[in-house]
């Protein structure tokens, strides 16, 4: 794991070299800025790394293809969901929506659906939702924000709260396109709520 740490540093420390290194000057203050470059660059790949070191992305033991059912797939979704980072306020729900059969194997289709729901209203009328696929052969998952064609993999990635901001204003936005042209973005922002 350490050899795994050091390549991977040693990579991102190196990915500028080249842009600063290119031409190799003889001028001592032209050798100061590349060093003060580099150092830079190690600093902030150092950084990065004992970031990622302290907060890795979370993921779980997804089940077996011998193991699978629809309701298992479900469980395992949500386990996962709760795994992400993101405030207390935030409701959830998963559902399965359907099962496609797809060239020797059968794709498993999930929706999480997102919101947040208030004292004024606990019923949400502007949900968030992310698309989870479980293909059954081998077992692969991914899955895609509402609205967004990047394609996520468990395991790869930190979820960000903000994605599902994102989508719910970009709705609200739709849904009452005079309030967001009249007010500032600070008004805004008090009638979605503090996010």
């Amino acid at each position: 794991m350490n050899v795994t740490k050091k390549v991977k540093f040693e990579k991102e420390a190196n990915e500028d070299k080249g842009s600063t290194s290119q031409a190799m000057a003889k001028d001592p203050q032209d050798i100061t800025e590349i060093a003060l470059t580099l150092a830079k660059d190690a600093i902030t790949a150092a950084i990065k790394s004992i970031e990622e070191a302290e907060n890795p992305v979370r993921n779980i033991d997804w089940i077996t293809h011998g193991e699978f059912t629809e309701e298992k797939g479900r469980k395992q979704v949500e386990e996962f969901v709760l795994n992400w980072e993101y405030q207390g306020r935030w409701e959830h729900y998963t559902e399965f929506l359907r099962k496609e059969d797809v060239f020797h194997s059968f794709y498993y289709i999930y929706c999480v659906r997102w919101s947040i729901p208030t004292a004024r209203r606990p019923i949400a009328q502007i949900t968030a939702s992310v698309y989870f696929t479980i293909k059954d052969t081998p077992i692969d998952v991914s899955y895609v924000f509402e609205g967004h064609s990047l394609i996520h993999r468990p395991g790869m990635i930190r979820f960000r709260e903000k994605w599902l901001r994102d989508i719910i204003e970009a709705k609200y936005v739709l849904i009452n396109p005079n309030i967001f042209q009249f007010n500032s973005i600070g008004i805004f922002q008090n009638i979605l709520g503090d996010f």
